[in-house]
């Protein structure tokens, strides 16, 4: 028995109506009980720093080694026969340009040897001097 056979099925609907009412009854109130707070400005003083003359740049005695094994201290070639002569050969040049304790900035062709390079290092020990570096530059796009 079907007694329900006449009636159609409502859709229920909601009605937004009283729902916007009530958003806008919390918008109004969150509007006037919200508190704006400006950020004043701050007034920094900065601090004043009186720097001292920047240090001198240290000495440096520039060694070319090149592919094949031919030496140049500051763009003078050398002609390399033992260690203990380029040492001197070191001692020289550093004396000349007045030099106390000087950098040596060792610059290597790519297919140098490595033992050309260590002959460099080797001498500046030999001479008393400890600080060395290595010149490089940088790739090029290609």
């Amino acid at each position: 028995m079907n007694f329900k056979r006449g009636r159609t099925r409502e859709e229920p609907e909601i009605n937004f109506i009283p729902l916007i009412d009530l958003l806008l009854v919390i918008l109004i109130f969150l509007m006037v009980t919200t508190t704006y707070s400006k950020y004043a400005e701050l007034q920094i003083n900065l601090p004043e720093a009186t720097a001292e003359k920047a240090p001198e740049r240290p000495q440096v005695i520039n060694i070319g080694v090149d592919a094949n094994g031919k030496y140049a201290i500051n763009s003078t070639p050398v002609v390399f026969s033992n260690v203990d002569g380029f040492a001197n050969t070191l001692r020289d040049a550093a004396s000349a340009a007045s030099m106390k304790d000087p950098v040596i900035a060792i610059g290597a062709d790519a297919g140098a040897t490595h033992q050309a390079v260590v002959n460099v290092m080797e001498a500046a020990r030999l001479a008393g001097y400890s600080k060395i570096s290595f010149t490089t530059q940088g790739k090029s796009a290609k």
